[in-house]
């Protein structure tokens, strides 16, 4: 009985890592739907009039990246066809009572992605926000890197 519950466990990691490998977006793949909160609470659903996708999975690329989107007029992402969005899916709860309510202050639109799986096939690097250019069909044009420490934000949107 233990023998084959390790067996199904290991065959079941095995299916989802497979799977994992298997669903790595690359250029050309249609962008999948994304339907999110943002910041007030609002729904989010992708669509086809964004151009591009500013993705952040870890924090200190979040907080640097929110730095140099507050500098901007509210509206400045819509301007460029532009979704900012946050994978927040493994943010303690204790944190989101800090960090929410600071959130709302921001005049930029930020997208709460809080399921992993979401966000699972976009590529990431440390350190750097993910940003994704996409075709009028929602198809993935290509993937660059923003280092908001070092990269002025215009650079995101050529």
């Amino acid at each position: 009985m233990k023998f084959s519950f390790i067996l199904l466990t290991l065959l079941g990691l095995l299916a989802t890592s497979r799977a994992t490998l298997a669903g790595s977006l690359v250029v050309g793949d249609l962008v999948p739907v994304i339907s999110a909160p943002d910041q007030n609470g609002k729904p989010f659903v992708s669509t086809n009039h964004y151009q591009f996708l500013l993705i952040a999975t870890e924090m200190a690329a979040a907080k640097a990246a929110n730095q140099k989107l507050a500098e901007q007029e509210a509206g400045f992402l819509e301007l460029h066809h532009a979704a900012w969005l946050l994978d927040i899916h493994s943010m303690p709860a204790i944190a989101r009572f800090f960090a929410f309510p600071k959130l709302r202050k921001y005049p930029q639109r930020i997208i709460l992605v809080d399921r992993a799986e979401i966000l699972a096939g976009f590529p990431a690097q440390a350190g750097r926000v993910t940003v994704v250019a996409v075709t009028p069909d929602q198809h993935i044009r290509n993937f660059s890197f923003w280092d908001p420490n070092a990269t002025p934000l215009a650079r995101c949107f050529p």
